[in-house]
């Protein structure tokens, strides 16, 4: 981990998605200066071999900075890109993380892995099933919908005895980041808020952070 910390040169590959509206808010809440480069999915920009060389995958959001030696490092998957971001440019006053080897830290990547692990694919299937799937398979709606209400009621009750009213300790982290765009996004899994009030209340809380104003807007409003 950076002890001290350096300059960044980050440039951002997003699009606007809850994955890639992560990346935007956590530099955001850092405060730190980046380049945005809009990858056009529909196009199959992120299929293109300069893309791939940054992100084998084919996937947004992507990440390059110079790292300490000097030499540009490259960063996938949006959790390993946080992880990053807060190791290397949030070490004096952990504006949205916690000192590695807390219990706080611990705890702050259950959350985060929870989201990766959990909430993100379960209702990005519930999207295609719900929006997109070419016909209609009422098992593939009602299974994902369904596990992301499932996941939806643990962060609900996880919420309901947090005194800060955040997923972890006294502050924002990069576990909430992480969860915004996607909860943000509920209905249109056909997921209802509405029944999970914990939950409504931190997603407007988290809308109230001027960091996350302005980094879900990159790289082009948010709706």
């Amino acid at each position: 981990m950076s002890t001290t910390q350096k300059t960044p040169d980050i440039n951002l590959y997003t699009t606007q998605t809850p994955n890639g509206i992560k990346i935007s808010i956590t530099l955001e809440e850092l405060g730190l200066p980046y380049k945005t480069h809009k990858i056009d999915i529909q196009q199959s920009t992120q299929k293109e071999p300069w893309f791939l060389a940054i992100n084998p995958n084919g996937r947004i959001p992507a990440l390059t900075d110079t790292f300490t030696d000097g030499h540009t490092i490259r960063l996938f998957e949006s959790g390993s890109i946080m992880q990053y971001l807060v190791d290397q440019y949030d070490t004096e006053h952990y504006k949205i993380s916690y000192p590695r080897g807390t219990r706080e830290y611990y705890e702050m990547n259950n959350w985060l892995f929870f989201l990766n692990a959990g909430v993100g694919p379960m209702q990005g299937q519930a999207n295609h099933f719900h929006r997109y799937a070419p016909e209609t398979i009422p098992y593939g709606v009602s299974r994902y919908q369904n596990e992301t209400r499932r996941l939806y009621g643990v962060l609900d009750k996880h919420l309901q005895g947090s005194e800060s009213g955040y997923l972890v300790g006294d502050r924002c982290t990069i576990a909430d980041i992480a969860h915004w765009g996607w909860v943000a996004a509920a209905g249109w899994a056909g997921v209802d808020i509405e029944e999970f009030p914990h939950l409504k209340k931190w997603e407007e809380r988290m809308l109230a952070r001027e960091g996350v104003e302005r980094g879900r807007h990159v790289p082009s409003p948010h709706r």
